[in-house]
C-alpha cells in the first residue's frame, strides 16, 4: 500500500471539491487547502518509498510547492468576503 498517503490526500481533496460544489465554495476551498498542507506534511515525514505518488521531485521542492499552494488557497478562501 505505497499509494495510501497520496490516496488519502486525494480523498480529502475530493471532499473539498464536493463541498465547494454543493455547499459552500469557501469551506470547500479551505478543505482543499488543508488537503494540500497534509500532502506537504506527509511528503516531509515519509521516506520516498512510502510516499508513493507524493514523491515526484526532490523532497524539499515537493513540500515547498504543496505548502505554498495550500496556504495560498486557504488565504484566498479566508480573505474574500461573503456576499
Amino acid at each position: 500500500m505505497t499509494q495510501l498517503p497520496a490516496l488519502t490526500v486525494l480523498g480529502v481533496a475530493t471532499v473539498g471539491l464536493g463541498l465547494a460544489a454543493a455547499v459552500d465554495w469557501q469551506l470547500g476551498s479551505f478543505v482543499l487547502g488543508l488537503a494540500l498542507l497534509a500532502g506537504a506534511g506527509l511528503r516531509l515525514a515519509l521516506p520516498p518509498r512510502s510516499a508513493g505518488w507524493l514523491a515526484v521531485r526532490t523532497r524539499g521542492l515537493d513540500a515547498a510547492l504543496l505548502l505554498v499552494l495550500g496556504f495560498a488557497l486557504m488565504a484566498l478562501a479566508n480573505t474574500i468576503p461573503r456576499p
